[in-house]
């Protein structure tokens, strides 16, 4: 082709578009009748398919929405300009200041929230409770920190009953937090109670002298290595400190005594394991050096100690003339004989509660046990257990006309002793309308015997029912009518031991607890035939 040909085949007519920009018209031509602008959608084109896909708004070129971005940061000049600009905008209205929400631990009262500490510590103790709710939140720690909170306490090692090696380092690491927590916490600390402690039990006790003023009691289990100075640092610093439980711990005769020597009138209540240094601290006892004595409780360790406790009954009546509770418990112990110069002592005109409970035989006959009782009117609670030379009719000679507990079972040496069968009655007949448990397990009163007495309950006066809710019966030649009688003379019966009863019929012979079981009895014992005379 010519030159000019060919340049006349390339020029266009002026005005015409070029051919790619009308295959592109065509393009969005159809792209535009599949897809129009504002309906929502916009055409993507693979390889094999055309996808239509939804879109917030129609797609701009890059070039476009940078040029809209620079025409807003341009602004408008002129007055008219200015004026629009101040009618489209309207001043802004002052929001609230909103912090984080602290949540409800924050908007509930402090004195409500302290109340409801004081309820879960009362059911388990402070701890760990205490220590665990101080890291929920600050209002939370500020109310776990309340001192009166921290007023009963129990402390032991964590390793309490391991190695000696583990258990020195435990009782280290555990000193070092009451280091700080005993000034800050336990200001108003009244119950203090150690389990456990080999090693550190007295610097511990320095520390509760220096900020526990308002302690009341003192409680050393299992604890040793308590130096003589100690107990006698505690009674100075805290002048309200009354009583003392020192069960199953190595402590020296000398520091207990000298604490009793210090506490003097103010001491209330004292708990002991008898061992060869229990003849000097009830020496101080009767020296008159603690006269408001209310509780003595004397009892053996695991390790059972044969030798006897010498009592001077009378002596102990002059020096702790307002004692309420005496226990001497699986003790062997000789009261010294009155001897025919000596005056009857003034008794225990308070005492309510006396147990000479053993497992063994031991030396309480219905001499002794006057000694002790003539003198105790509000006597409730007598436990005889073990205590065979002591008869029915002994017991019919004490003054006290209100006793509602009477134990005075013989268990495991019912065998090896000649058992009294007679004068059971007198015992009912006497407290029939008071007594709330009775404890005949391993006596010897016969069939007549029993009936007549267990017969007082059905006699009961005024229209009232007997009081009592718990009869061991256990290894008596109790009958199944007399049982039976007596379930239904007392409705508020719960506990019925009839196990080795031999005059009672097959599979009736257990224990049973509940008012259902023991209703569950009587109706088997109406319906059961009766059993051959012998």
């Amino acid at each position: 082709m010519a030159p000019g040909a060919a340049r006349r085949a390339r020029r266009r007519p002026r005005g015409a578009p070029p051919a790619q920009a009308r295959v592109g018209s065509a393009e969005d031509w159809w792209w535009e009748r599949l897809a129009p602008s504002g309906s929502g959608f916009h055409l993507l084109q693979a390889d094999s398919m055309l996808l239509v896909l939804p879109d917030s708004g129609p797609v701009r070129a890059h070039s476009q929405r940078r040029a809209a971005r620079r025409a807003q940061r341009q602004p408008a000049s002129g007055p008219r300009a200015a004026a629009a600009k101040a009618r489209s905008r309207p001043e802004p209205e002052p929001e609230p200041e909103q912090g984080p929400d602290p949540g409800w631990g924050d908007r509930l009262p402090l004195e409500i929230l302290v109340q409801i500490f004081g309820l879960l510590v009362a059911a388990e103790g402070p701890m760990p409770f205490l220590g665990r709710a101080a890291r929920v939140c600050r209002r939370w720690h500020e109310a776990a920190s309340q001192p009166s909170l921290w007023h009963t306490v129990t402390l032991s090692p964590p390793l309490a009953g391991r190695s000696t090696k583990g258990g020195a380092k435990a009782e280290k690491k555990l000193l070092a937090s009451l280091e700080w927590l005993i000034p800050n916490r336990f200001s108003q600390l009244q119950r203090l109670t150690l389990l456990h402690w080999k090693c550190q039990v007295s610097p511990v006790l320095k520390l509760a002298s220096e900020s526990c003023s308002r302690l009341t009691f003192l409680k050393l289990s299992d604890c040793h290595g308590l130096t003589p100075d100690i107990l006698v640092m505690l009674a100075k610093a805290c002048p309200q400190l009354h009583s003392l439980d020192l069960q199953h711990s190595t402590v020296e005769s000398t520091a207990v005594t000298s604490f009793l020597e210090e506490v003097g009138p103010r001491m209330r209540r004292l708990w002991l394991t008898y061992s060869s240094q229990t003849t000097a601290i009830l020496g101080a006892l009767l020296g008159r050096n603690c006269p408001q004595l209310q509780v003595l409780d004397v009892s053996t360790g695991l390790s059972r100690n044969t030798t006897p406790l010498q009592l001077p009954v009378e002596a102990l009546q002059k020096g702790c003339p307002q004692l309420q509770v005496l226990r001497l418990l699986n003790l062997v112990w000789l009261p010294k004989p009155s001897g025919r110069g000596v005056t009857p002592g003034p008794g225990f005109p308070s005492l309510e509660e006396l147990c000479l409970a053993s497992s063994t035989c031991n030396f309480v006959s219905n001499e002794v046990l006057g000694r002790l009782l003539h003198g105790s009117p509000r006597l409730r609670l007598l436990d005889l257990r073990g205590c065979a030379r002591v008869t029915p009719a002994g017991l019919h000679h004490l003054p006290c006309q209100e006793l509602e507990h009477l134990y005075l079972g013989l268990y495991g040496m019912s065998d090896r002793l000649t058992l009294v069968k007679e004068g059971s009655p007198l015992l009912t007949q006497k407290w029939y309308c008071t007594l709330r448990e009775l404890d005949l397990s391993g006596q010897g009163f016969s069939e007549v015997d029993l009936d007549q007495a267990l017969a007082a309950f059905s006699r009961a006066s005024g229209g009232s029912h007997p009081a009592l809710c718990s009869l061991n019966l256990r290894g008596t030649r109790v009958t199944a009518g007399t049982v039976s009688s007596v379930i239904s003379s007392c409705p508020g019966l719960a506990y019925l031991n009839l196990e080795s009863c031999r005059c009672l019929p097959r599979g009736l012979k257990r224990a049973y607890r509940g008012l259902e079981e023991v209703q569950w009895c009587l109706e088997q014992l109406l319906s059961s035939p009766p059993s051959p005379a012998k």
